[in-house]
């Protein structure tokens, strides 16, 4: 199998390819996280991702499989990013909170001139939260580089998240079974 190359800085995504036991190296290549207007929500992560996945195949060319992921909160048919500031984060996780909202992660896999894209979908239930426990999430937790403003492995998952319908890691910012099975497809065609 070609060399895997993980084009994500989360710690999240290489934890989740380390605990699936998927050797890979991580390349990281700045790439602006936007989207034409008028784009289906489900379409956004994907489009970001593939963005990310041609920016860092472009530095060093074929031969491997790179991986790419973004990750969106969306609340009714709001896409939520990262937040911007402590307020921002408190804003957003106060909207969220006695409320269900979506986290989708679109996931691009590039081989040469091969592309395997699609999107997960997780449906998850907030409990309602006060905005003291809130403010106290964000102050210790600082969660500025999340979508949504928290982490489903963290306090709020553990304490604050009342169900969710889909794949847990798929939260945590990679579906790593269907990237795994993805790589097997690969593996198996040749």
């Amino acid at each position: 199998m070609e060399r895997i190359v993980l084009a994500s800085g989360s710690p999240r995504r290489k934890q989740l390819l380390e605990w699936a036991e998927v050797d890979f190296e991580v390349r990281v290549k700045d790439t602006p996280e936007n989207w034409p207007a008028g784009m289906a929500t489900i379409d956004v992560p994907v489009h970001i991702a593939r963005n990310k996945a041609l920016a860092v195949k472009a530095d060093i060319g074929p031969g491997r499989v790179v991986i790419a992921a973004d990750t969106v909160v969306v609340l009714g048919s709001e896409i939520i990013g990262k937040p911007r500031d402590r307020a921002d984060a408190v804003n957003i996780l106060s909207r969220l909170a006695g409320q269900r909202h979506e986290v989708i992660t679109g996931v691009v896999l590039l081989r040469d001139d091969q592309e395997q894209a699609f999107a997960d979908i997780t449906a998850v239930w907030f409990h309602p939260l006060t905005t003291a426990e809130l403010e106290s999430y964000v102050d210790r937790y600082k969660p500025y580089d999340k979508a949504g403003a928290y982490a489903i492995q963290e306090w709020i998952g553990v304490v604050g998240i009342k169900g969710i319908e889909g794949d847990f890691y798929n939260v945590m910012g990679l579906p790593v079974s269907r990237v795994v099975q993805a790589l097997r497809k690969w593996r198996t065609e040749g």
